[in-house]
């Protein structure tokens, strides 16, 4: 199965900016026309509440190789170096390397769910004040600029599958090991095909559910799910 389908069954949006700090309970802003952004690092940096918080995992939602997205060949190169930039495990430029191809398959392995309840959240927020005066929080409050992550999936393993027309030759799998300085492991699958495996020695994010706060005159009016078919993060 498609891998964004699967994820946005779930209310998850798959992450596809270059920023991969996400975290459960930051805050985000999305004003209307502008481009989604960080806010709090945790909604207890912007709201003060009685209510703790607790995490849980969601054994259910396993994300793996079956789930994969495909991408034009040039633009899953793009895809692909903005990914190992953003995970600290590449600066190379595969394009160098591969000139041209037919398309590349990008999927996750080892990953792992965690989430809060969102009725946990709503009764923080229902007992909830601002932790410090501040308009410019009650402002963007009460136009609804504020989403917070509830649910957050990882993954250990990136594994992308790269259709190219060039030989793939012991030399250039060479090349691209020592390019790499053996961060990523390359296999020839096949003439043309070519399997590249990055891990992590941590769990990175890759996908993100989040609901919008609603208020009205700065006292909290419930959630709203993001739900236009775009992808925010």
């Amino acid at each position: 199965m498609r891998l964004t389908a699967y994820l946005r069954r779930q209310g998850y949006d798959l992450i596809e900016g270059p920023v991969r700090n996400h975290k459960l309970l930051q805050l985000w802003l999305k004003k209307t026309f502008d481009e989604i952004q960080p806010y709090y690092s945790h909604i207890g940096h912007a709201f003060s509440s009685p209510v703790e918080f607790s995490e849980q995992i969601d054994p259910a939602l396993q994300v793996n190789s079956e789930h994969k997205d495909e991408y034009k060949f040039n633009l899953g190169l793009s895809v692909v170096e903005e990914l190992l930039k953003s995970l600290g495990l590449g600066t190379f430029q595969l394009a160098t390397a591969l000139s041209s191809g037919e398309k590349i398959t990008i999927s996750y392995e080892q990953s792992l769910t965690k989430f809060v309840p969102i009725g946990m959240i709503e009764s923080f927020l229902s007992q909830a004040d601002f932790l410090h005066p501040n308009p410019n929080l009650l402002r963007n409050a009460n136009r609804n600029n504020i989403l917070v992550i509830n649910g957050i999936v990882t993954a250990r393993q990136l594994r992308v599958a790269i259709e190219t027309n060039i030989d793939l030759d012991a030399s250039l799998l060479s090349s691209l090991h020592d390019a790499t300085e053996g961060k990523i492991q390359f296999n020839r699958e096949a003439s043309g095909s070519l399997s590249m495996i990055a891990e992590s020695d941590h769990h990175f994010p890759i996908a993100v559910k989040a609901n919008r706060l609603r208020f009205n005159r700065g006292v909290f009016n419930g959630f709203s799910m993001i739900s236009d078919n775009r992808n925010w993060f």
